[in-house]
C-alpha cells in the first residue's frame, strides 16, 4: 500500500455474513479433493488468528473433526515483519502435511504460507481471499483482491454511528 494512502482508502469491508458465505464456498471447492480414496481430509489446521473462523466453517461443512492450529506472527498492527511460528500443531498429526488442509483468511505477501509450506510441503493450502503476490502459495481460494487493498474483517471492526452525508440528524 502506498505511503500516501491510508488503509481504509482502498478498503474491502467483509461482514460476518460475507465471510460465512465465502468460507462455505471454499468448503464446497475443497469437498472431495482430499487425498484418500473418498476425497476426505485427515485434519484442518487453522493459521491463527485470521484462519480460525474460516477453518471452523470449512471443517463443519466437510465434517472434519480433527482440528488444530498453527500460530504464525508476521504482522504487528498494519506493518509486516519476518514470519515465525510461535505455536505449532501436533507433530504426530502433521507429518509432511499429507491429507492436511491448512486454512487462512487471506494470503497477502505469501510469507506466512511460504513458511508453513516449508514445514508441511504436502499439505493443501486454502484461503478465502488472495492477493496477487501471495497467490502462488495457495492451492485454493475464493476471491482475489488487488495487492493494495486492505481487507477489514468483521472481527477487527465495531459498529459505530456515522454522520449523514448531508445535514444532521
Amino acid at each position: 500500500m502506498s505511503a500516501d494512502r491510508l488503509p481504509h482508502e482502498k478498503g474491502f469491508h467483509v461482514s460476518w455474513d460475507q465471510i460465512h458465505r465465502d468460507a462455505r464456498a471454499l468448503a464446497w471447492r475443497l469437498d472431495g479433493k482430499g487425498p484418500d480414496d473418498g476425497g476426505t481430509w485427515r485434519a484442518v489446521v487453522a493459521i491463527t488468528r485470521g484462519g480460525l473462523v474460516p477453518a471452523m466453517i470449512v471443517a463443519r461443512e466437510l465434517d472434519v473433526r480433527v482440528i488444530d492450529t498453527i500460530s504464525v506472527r508476521s504482522y504487528s498492527h498494519q506493518s509486516q515483519s519476518e514470519a515465525r511460528v510461535i505455536k505449532a500443531p501436533q507433530e504426530e498429526l502433521m507429518g509432511d502435511g499429507t491429507g492436511i488442509l491448512v486454512v487462512d483468511d487471506l494470503v497477502d505477501s505469501g510469507k506466512t504460507l511460504e513458511l508453513v509450506r516449508r514445514l508441511y510441503p504436502k499439505a493443501h493450502f486454502a484461503t478465502v481471499y488472495a492477493k496477487p503476490h501471495g497467490k502462488p502459495q495457495v492451492d485454493s481460494y475464493i476471491t482475489e483482491v488487488s495487492q493494495d487493498t486492505w481487507i477489514f474483517f468483521p472481527w477487527d471492526m465495531a459498529l459505530q454511528y456515522v454522520q449523514p452525508m448531508r445535514g444532521a440528524d
